[in-house]
């Protein structure tokens, strides 16, 4: 598939796709004529990325995963303690910006049920279940 397709079928941009080829994340395959094929584990691949990306993680530990992903494919699981360090402090950023969002959902949901408007939050409640 080329890259068009790929972005659409991950939920990403194109110019997203690029920007994980250029930070070595990804590794298309590439036609004599210089074009990039993508198969089906691209997909997954970049759904993974751009997981990752879009919880906070940095390009560079992502890259660190992924070939921690590699490794434990084949067999050979190991995480050098540079590696885990770093995870462990991403770790403790996602739990601090956790605990933030919980706040603020709380804050409003606070704010929403003392208001004019509480029927809103059984609402979207209903629509949920």
């Amino acid at each position: 598939m080329k890259i068009g397709e790929l972005a659409e079928r991950a939920g990403v941009s194109p110019r997203l796709v690029r920007y994980y080829e250029q930070q070595s994340l990804l590794a298309p395959h590439r036609e004599p004529n210089g074009y990039r094929t993508y198969d089906e584990a691209h997909v997954e691949q970049v759904r993974r990325i751009a997981g990752l990306v879009q919880s906070g993680l940095t390009t560079r530990l992502v890259k660190e995963i992924l070939a921690l992903d590699d490794a434990a494919a084949m067999h050979q699981p190991t995480c050098p303690r540079t590696v885990a360090e770093m995870l462990a402090t991403e770790l403790d950023g996602i739990e601090e910006r956790i605990a933030c969002l919980s706040r603020s959902r709380d804050a409003i949901r606070d704010y929403l049920r003392r208001s004019d408007h509480a029927a809103i939050l059984d609402e979207r409640a209903a629509t949920k279940a």
